[in-house]
């Protein structure tokens, strides 16, 4: 049966993969001849800072990705076509340069995504070509999963059971691409060729942001590989920043070097089998999903609360406020794992998740800022920043979003450290000025003895600073503050 079009286009996007992925196969199935294109789009790198980890990541994976490419096809002039542009005009151009009749992608429910999908689908449609979108990203999209009466589940157990209900070979099988390989196009004279350097589409590496993550999927795979070794104990590992407990593949998902149906085969398998580890990374997974149905859903928690009532809640504003914010961003806070959690966050891109529900508890329920901010700061330099689990995230710690942590929870930040950095290994390894430090001592600086303080070299107020608020008397404000939430009657008064 001659395939339904005589030329297809694959639009990679957040699936720099050519294992398992949707939109390769069903162009290579309905298709004669496929090109394939990824856009550097400028309308999301104009804000981000010239030199980023996530754009290098991009950038290293494309070189993969091209490689990929001929040799599924066996054929050095296959390749993948990379434009420096804004999408939204840059694909339909594009497919009016290649005269095909359909663009394939994955498909993508960020706000901003959709907007820019709208306007690339309206001007293909203008010229009789089509926008055909493919679930990839997630198990299960928006709308696979809802309650028996056919509404969003906004409680997470609830979405979980179902989720495990629902789970078949059908949402977990591998899209075969192999079979098709022979239609992938040659690359078309007068059009870029190979992946551009990072100084063509304006960033530069940066020697104080070296990625140490592997890029692409072979680097995917060498880190699933590796935490295979170690999910069986992922349960309890999870928790303690200094341990190396976590997959390390955020990065990895966000960018689809690696499949999520792939992974999320593995951790059911192995679920199945009884690694109790395996279950509990699996349900991270679910999170996810849990996250971007409420996204697709809710958009309007994505710049304001799921909840409105939290909304009317007074966060704190002016000189003071600004000087809390800075002593947050920079790890100046006084308390150590909050500190210490800052720095790894400013240095490396990368945050524990622990550290990430302790240091977002403590800018909004110990020095009273809105979450908003603290959410802007982690979508700036977290390498594996995503919109539905950022927010999702934040809102939980802040109490203001679906299913969260209850308003009147808040993490002490000194308890969180005895409990899960008991050593202070992870404090160390952040904060060499308080090395030297007693396990006793390292959590708390400010209560340890002058003499102990002397012998470690430490000086409060000057090589480490002193708390910039007593965690009790915030915990008190912090439950006022809330009391709006509490009494929805006084938001008027």
């Amino acid at each position: 049966m001659p395939a339904p079009f005589s030329r297809g286009l694959v639009w990679f996007r957040r699936d720099l993969r050519t294992h398992d992925h949707p939109a390769l196969h069903h162009a290579l199935r309905d298709c004669a001849q496929v090109h394939c294109v990824f856009v550097f789009d400028q309308d999301i790198l104009a804000p981000l800072p010239r030199a980023d980890r996530r754009v290098q990541f991009i950038r290293d994976s494309l070189l993969e990705l091209d490689l990929g490419l001929r040799a599924l096809a066996k054929d050095a002039g296959v390749g993948l076509i990379v434009l420096h542009a804004s999408a939204r005009t840059a694909v339909p151009e594009l497919a009016e340069k290649l005269d095909v009749q359909a663009v394939f992608a994955g498909r993508d429910d960020e706000p901003s995504a959709l907007e820019r999908d709208a306007q690339v689908r309206t001007a293909l449609a203008r010229r009789g070509r089509e926008l055909h979108l493919f679930k990839d990203h997630a198990v299960f999209e928006p709308s696979e999963l809802l309650t028996q009466a056919g509404t969003t589940y906004t409680v997470f157990t609830p979405y979980k059971k179902a989720w495990l209900r629902k789970i078949d070979d059908s949402f977990l099988s591998p899209y075969n691409v192999a079979s098709g390989v022979g239609r992938l196009a040659p690359r078309t004279a007068g059009l870029p060729s190979g992946v551009p350097t990072l100084a063509a589409i304006g960033f530069g590496a940066s020697e104080g942001l070296s990625l140490k993550l592997p890029p692409g999927s072979s680097g995917g795979r060498a880190l699933w590989q590796d935490f295979g070794k170690r999910i069986d104990g992922y349960d309890h590992a999870r928790n303690f920043p200094a341990v190396k407990g976590p997959s390390y593949l955020g990065m990895h998902l966000r960018f689809g070097t690696l499949s999520v149906r792939e992974l999320a085969r593995d951790a059911y398998q192995r679920m199945e089998a009884g690694s109790a580890g395996a279950a509990t990374w699996l349900s991270e997974l679910i999170w996810r999903d849990f996250y971007l149905q409420l996204m697709a859903h809710f958009p309007h928690a994505m710049e304001r609360s799921f909840k409105p009532a939290y909304d009317a809640i007074a966060w704190e504003t002016g000189q003071e406020a600004e000087i809390l914010w800075s002593a947050w961003q920079t790890g100046r806070t006084g308390y150590p794992l909050v500190d210490a959690a800052m720095h790894q966050l400013n240095t490396t891109g990368y945050m524990h998740n622990r550290l990430r529900m302790v240091a977002a508890s403590f800018l909004v329920k110990d020095l009273g800022l809105d979450w908003r901010r603290g959410e802007a700061y982690f979508a700036k330099l977290l390498n594996d920043y995503e919109l539905a689990s950022n927010n999702g995230g934040w809102q939980w710690a802040s109490s203001s979003g679906c299913d969260a942590q209850p308003w009147f929870r808040i993490f002490n930040p000194i308890t969180q450290s005895l409990k899960f950095d008991p050593e202070g290994r992870f404090i160390r390894r952040y904060l060499p000025q308080l090395a030297g430090l007693s396990e006793k001592h390292i959590h708390a600086p400010w209560i340890a003895p002058a003499d102990a303080l002397q012998a470690a070299g430490v000086v409060l107020g000057r090589n480490y600073p002193l708390p910039i608020v007593d965690h009790a008397q915030a915990r008190e404000r912090t439950l006022a503050r809330y009391a709006v939430v509490k009494n929805p009657a006084r938001q008027a008064s």
